[in-house]
């Protein structure tokens, strides 16, 4: 079980979270996500860290994303 708010990126790969808030994220991004269903509320599991640095593979409502670990670390999760 998570603590209150966690970072996204330190999730284990496989385990699944709530999103509970976007910090810092140009709106622009912030439409780009919702978009792919990343918004507040949503549930999210952390598929794998791709080596080096580079994105993190996730699924979100049944589609597997992939986006940039600095734009993962600004997406805080709670336990499910």
């Amino acid at each position: 079980m998570l603590p209150r708010s966690e970072n996204l990126i330190r999730l284990k790969p496989g385990h699944s979270a709530v999103i509970s808030q976007l910090i810092h994220i140009d709106p622009m991004l912030r439409r780009r996500l919702a978009d792919l269903g990343i918004h507040e509320g949503a549930s999210i599991t952390v598929k794998r860290y791709c080596l080096w640095g580079g994105p993190v593979l996730l699924e979100c409502r049944g589609q597997l994303l992939s986006i940039r670990r600095r734009e993962a670390a600004r997406i805080e999760v709670s336990g499910s």
